[in-house]
């Protein structure tokens, strides 16, 4: 299939179908045209590549996990060799924190959100009084 067509069955533009070829992340064939010719598993493999960006590993690792991945749902784990093993549990460990820091501010949010709504109304301020007019002077 042509780029164009990847773009539209993956939902992912194709500038950005291009760049995840640059970063060795998707690697069509080529016809004898020169023409790039994206098979029917780059479907999934972009699936995968938009799957492991949400989860916000950087393109350098997610390059280093995709030949772990067999299908979008089987992991090879002797495949993963120790380096990438140990660089995947730091990732994990830094979401971890990023979801700590997610869920404090949702938690406070809710909170503020709360107290909001148990507030009362204000009460708009009383129109003002004009001032008594000042006396006059007699001569």
């Amino acid at each position: 299939m042509r780029i164009g067509e990847l773009a539209a069955r993956t939902g992912v533009p194709t500038r950005l179908l291009r760049y995840y070829e640059e970063q060795g992340l998707l690697t069509p064939d080529r016809a004898a045209n020169g023409y790039r010719d994206y098979s029917e598993e780059l479907v999934d493999r972009v699936g995968q590549i938009r799957g492991l960006l949400d989860a916000a590993l950087p393109t350098k690792i997610i390059k280093q996990v995709l030949p772990c991945l067999a299908n979008p749902c089987t992991i090879r784990v002797a495949t993963a060799p120790a380096e990438l093993i140990a660089t995947l549990e730091r990732e994990r460990d830094q979401m971890d924190e990023r979801i700590s820091c997610l869920t404090r501010n949702r938690d406070a949010i809710s909170d503020y959100l709360a107290a909001a709504r148990r507030a009362p109304e204000p009460q708009p301020d009383p129109p003002a009084q004009p001032d008594p007019p000042a006396p006059v002077a007699e001569v």
